[in-house]
């Protein structure tokens, strides 16, 4: 009897470390993102409560003093944001240079991988998701706001999106991800931003409980939250996702 209820609890133990299978493209990432988001129900770059009906979310503007600047029906939507763009993860692939994104989603297995990649998705406003585009992130002190309370700043121009203090952290150690398990190239002087916002804005309890429910899904944590990697001018990344995928 001892026998049979050690090998009970063994196998309970078992069954619940087993997780789900990693989304094998965007529009499976989409649906499991909705779950582990879902508990947080703010949007990422603005702070706005997200209202969920089915795999729809609607984010309360007058709520967080969020002012429409241009695109309406975006506006009152959320969207997946990929904080690494897909144009970033792409065009260093060759798929990218046949056809772009729609190319690589229709022919490139990795890339689909990539974009399906649970630690790089986060919930926007939709209007706020188009405007920041495939923009590269920067500081612009001279701007000024254009989305009412929302604490993001876009030059158009110069292509650069500034995003708010509270989530500049979470960025950097999703961009240091995505570079060192895809092997994705990062300039010098994106490296020393990032490292800089890593260092302001540190892990907080709530992006470590977002680690450990998104780690249900992809099977790993982000290293880089849970402080087993640590990035640095000049880190040679590990390339370790792709080799999975060999």
């Amino acid at each position: 009897m001892k026998v049979t209820c050690l090998f009970v609890s063994s196998l309970l133990l078992l069954l619940s470390t087993i997780t789900q299978a990693a989304p094998a493209n965007f529009e499976q990432a989409k649906k499991l993102a909705q779950r582990v988001h879902a508990p947080t129900a703010t949007s990422f770059y603005c702070d706005c409560t997200i209202r969920w009906q089915g795999n729809k979310g609607t984010p309360d503007l007058a709520g967080c003093g969020y002012q429409v600047r241009k695109n309406g029906p975006r506006a009152n939507r959320i969207e997946w944001e990929h904080i690494v763009p897909a144009h970033h993860f792409g065009h260093q692939r060759q798929c990218w240079q046949n056809g772009g994104r729609k190319n690589c989603v229709k022919t490139d297995e990795m890339f689909r991988v990539m974009e399906a990649d649970l630690y790089n998705l986060v919930p926007a406003i939709g209007e706020v998701n188009g405007d920041r585009s495939n923009y590269r992130f920067g500081m612009l002190p001279a701007a000024a706001a254009q989305h009412g309370a929302c604490p993001v700043k876009v030059d158009f121009k110069q292509r650069v999106f500034e995003p708010a203090a509270a989530v500049r952290g979470d960025i950097a150690r999703s961009y240091f991800y995505m570079a060192d398990k895809y092997q994705l190239t990062l300039s010098s002087a994106q490296q020393q931003l990032l490292l800089a916002w890593h260092k302001q804005d540190p892990v907080t309890a709530a992006e470590r409980q977002l680690n450990q429910r998104i780690r249900q899904h992809m099977g790993h944590g982000n290293p880089f939250i849970s402080g087993d990697r640590e990035w640095h001018l000049g880190y040679r990344t590990t390339g370790y996702g792709l080799l999975l995928h060999k």
